[in-house]
């Protein structure tokens, strides 16, 4: 239910007076809302994995560290550095301006819109509400309707734990949505894809609202031939089937490698899928499903491309009832098929075969630009050459995904795949104006600042503009020649 009997507009009313009144800018008050979600987190952890589970049948363990423990770090580091972000940042002041002082003050913008994704219902509803309160802002969460048990559970316990005076929640679908769009927000944050995003940023031109977009793309995994095979096909594996089985922005979903190095790679990957999963993956209680059946009729398209219905190499198994997928290679398939022209979110993964490995930074770059690219490699040159050659919002080098983690990485997109970023202090600035300040007092008068400008007044301003203490020095006893 949430606020959706309330008009958009009424809603968007009320959280602009309770930001006026100041309450939100406090430090302690954006303290005692963090330690709200907090004490959430913690009380209902077991009605949030129930609601995953719901909604993806995510593993309960896999829930725990990708939902629950994330959200619970970002909440205790933001509790933690929260005095220090906002305390004024002190910069050097100018000669001009002397004797005076600078600072960037971190303002709260206002009143914020956070549309969630469905992947990670919980995470990417929590986490960004995290940052905007951090910042002083009042804030509005609308949960995806495609996870409708978190959706639902946010609005039934979130406003237990804050002030629901400047934070709520707005349920429902496409309609709602648009309604919200409507109205003016101070800043928007979507995660989700790059169509939805387009709608966004053209309500959001409108009022010329500043947006923060977390899309996606298609992530490729570069494997040389130099590397731990055993070790880097648990990472992939791991990063593709245990983050959501592939419904992940940041999953692979494309490996690159050399065509001799291919059978190796395709026989490891094989290998770890069954240990991991079992020789009926279908049955493996490690892997979530395929959130419904548009997203399961998405995939079984793809793979029913006639240029690569004969390229399955291992799995393809399908549960249209369970809305399941087993885990899925296929290798060597044309660019030009289905599968290469759009992101896959899902548990298939191609394998592309080259005959030289740095052949994979113009099939990478003939892409739109991932959120993610990932690179395997014992090369020093090769690394620098990926990272100099490739373009994407973040970069793993013998891994995937756990960059993710790392609160002192922005995470976001570029191009395609998004724009702005967040994550720990990068949260806080997300939703913070910098604004500059300079104090001066009424000392140090500068008559030469002021008209009429005489030919000696010119020479002296000229000689401070310039910084030349020289000049300076002689235009201040009128010895300078023009």
């Amino acid at each position: 239910m949430g606020d959706e009997l309330q008009s958009p507009g009424e809603l968007v009313s009320e959280l602009r007076e309770s930001f006026r009144s100041g309450k939100t800018r406090s430090y302690k008050w954006r303290k005692t809302q963090l330690k709200g979600i907090l004490r959430m987190i913690v009380e209902k952890e077991t009605e949030i994995t129930d609601a995953l589970y719901v909604d993806l049948s995510k593993p309960k363990f896999e829930s725990f560290i990708h939902e629950i423990t994330l959200a619970k770090h970002s909440c205790e580091l933001t509790l933690k550095e929260l005095e220090h972000w906002m305390k004024p940042e002190k910069v050097s002041s100018i000669l001009t301006a002397f004797p005076s002082s600078s600072k960037i003050v971190s303002e709260p913008l206002g009143v914020v819109l956070i549309i969630s994704a469905w992947n990670f219902p919980f995470l990417l509803g929590i986490d960004p509400v995290i940052g905007a309160i951090a910042a002083g802002n009042a804030v509005v969460l609308k949960p995806s309707e495609i996870s409708p048990a978190t959706s639902s559970l946010f609005a039934r316990i979130l406003p237990s734990y804050v002030d629901s005076s400047c934070i709520k929640i707005v349920e429902g679908s496409i309609p709602e949505t648009t309604r919200l769009l409507e109205q003016k927000w101070d800043k928007i944050l979507y995660t989700g894809n790059a169509i939805v995003a387009r709608i966004i940023l053209a309500a959001a031109a409108k009022h010329l609202t500043p947006v923060v977009l977390e899309l996606g793309g298609k992530c490729p995994v570069v494997v040389d031939s130099d590397i731990d095979l055993k070790a880097a096909a648990r990472r992939i594996v791991v990063g593709k089937w245990g983050t959501n089985n592939g419904q992940a922005c940041i999953a692979p979903d494309y490996i690159i490698t050399t065509k001799s190095f291919s059978p190796k790679l395709v026989d490891a990957l094989k290998i770890t899928l069954e240990k991991f999963y079992g020789k009926e993956p279908m049955k493996s209680e490690d892997l979530s499903r395929v959130v419904n059946s548009n997203h399961f009729s998405r995939l079984t398209r793809l793979l029913a491309d006639e240029k690569v219905s004969d390229k399955v190499i291992h799995g393809g198994e399908r549960d249209e009832k369970q809305l399941k997928i087993a885990p899925t290679l296929l290798l060597d398939i044309p660019d030009d098929s289905l599968m290469m022209q759009e992101e896959i979110f899902g548990p298939l993964l191609p394998i592309i075969t080259v005959d030289n490995l740095e052949e994979s930074f113009d099939l990478i770059n003939s892409k739109p630009k991932p959120l993610a690219a990932y690179l395997f490699t014992a090369s020093k040159k090769l690394k620098e050459k990926f990272l100099n050659s490739v373009s994407a919002g973040g970069m793993l080098i013998n891994d995937t995904t756990i960059h993710f983690t790392n609160t002192n990485l922005p995470f976001g997109g570029v191009g395609e795949s998004g724009m702005g970023s967040y994550h720990g202090k990068f949260s806080f600035d997300a939703f913070t104006h910098k604004k500059a300040v300079l104090h001066r007092s009424f000392v140090g008068e500068v008559s030469a600042r002021y008209p009429p400008y005489t030919p000696r007044k010119q020479k002296f301003l000229k000689a401070v503009l310039n910084g030349d203490i020289t000049d300076l020095v002689l235009s201040v006893f009128g010895w300078l020649k023009s």
